[in-house]
């Protein structure tokens, strides 16, 4: 399988398709690669050289003890994106993948990327505090560590149906991309998965956000139930110096379905504008 080992060690699994301007795809929590491959498929079907990796602790990378937070996941994207000696790249990041993404361009900089895409993204905060009111109570995320740390099948299982909107009324049901998610989430690490959830609740990307001098597009469902829009991306949106909001009536958390198809032609026509 196509890897990378990082300075400290870790095997870094990814994906690399097709030929041309590379995009590089950073995915959602408790997911992998694997969760890309329908925009993998398309861009490189449209003449791009589309990359994925699994962040450490996740799908087929190395399940270290330590390093999840997103320092050390903009660092490994960094070696990914400097192994392959990727250029005037792409960096397309959902939800904790987006955090990976603000946090990688406001430590490393600009200078290998020309655009990025913050899809359903943690940016710039999750966590409600007394300067974040908006945000989510510290005790749903402490629900989640519960959950991943008793039944975490269980739980997976459970997460899908408010993380794809299937719970909503009216809506069609796939059981087999629940079973997907599920499969994905079992994938990572106790401890991988357990260390996230603070990582990807608690760090405040506001000055990484500031700081990124590249057109960005936020794209966000505005019935995300796992990161609500008012906290993310209409904040993100106004931090960014170069941002286009992207707004989906009625999306979901993770995209499906025709939501899916719409955001493929917008990304699309982000890269090529």
């Amino acid at each position: 399988m196509p890897a990378i080992t990082t300075q400290d060690g870790t095997s870094i699994f990814y994906k690399d398709w097709g030929t041309g301007r590379p995009v590089v795809f950073s995915h959602g929590w408790p997911l992998n690669a694997d969760a890309w491959d329908g925009q993998l498929n398309f861009l490189a079907s449209h003449g791009y050289r589309a990359i994925a990796h699994d962040r450490r602790g996740h799908g087929r990378s190395t399940q270290t003890w330590d390093g999840h937070h997103l320092d050390q996941y903009a660092d490994d994207l960094a070696e990914l994106i400097e192994r392959l000696d990727l250029t005037d790249a792409v960096l397309v990041g959902h939800s904790t993948g987006g955090g990976e993404v603000a946090r990688y361009l406001g430590r490393h900089g600009t200078a290998r990327v020309g655009k990025a895409v913050l899809l359903g993204a943690i940016t710039p905060l999750m966590l409600q505090t007394d300067a974040n009111p908006e945000g989510t109570p510290i005790e749903v995320f402490d629900g989640i560590r519960a959950g991943v740390a008793g039944d975490r099948s269980e739980f997976y299982y459970g997460l899908s149906e408010a993380f794809y909107g299937f719970n909503r009324e009216g809506a069609a049901v796939s059981d087999g991309k629940r079973r997907e998610f599920w499969l994905q989430g079992m994938q990572v690490g106790l401890k991988a998965a357990y260390d996230c959830v603070k990582a990807f609740s608690e760090t405040d990307l506001t000055e990484d956000l500031k700081a990124i001098d590249i057109p960005v597009l936020v794209a966000h469902g505005d019935d995300d139930q796992i990161v609500p829009i008012g906290a993310a991306a209409l904040k993100a949106a106004k931090l960014l110096p170069n941002a286009t909001l992207k707004v989906y009536p009625g999306a979901p958390h993770g995209l499906n379905g025709a939501f899916e198809q719409e955001f493929n032609n917008d990304l699309l026509a982000f890269i090529k504008g």
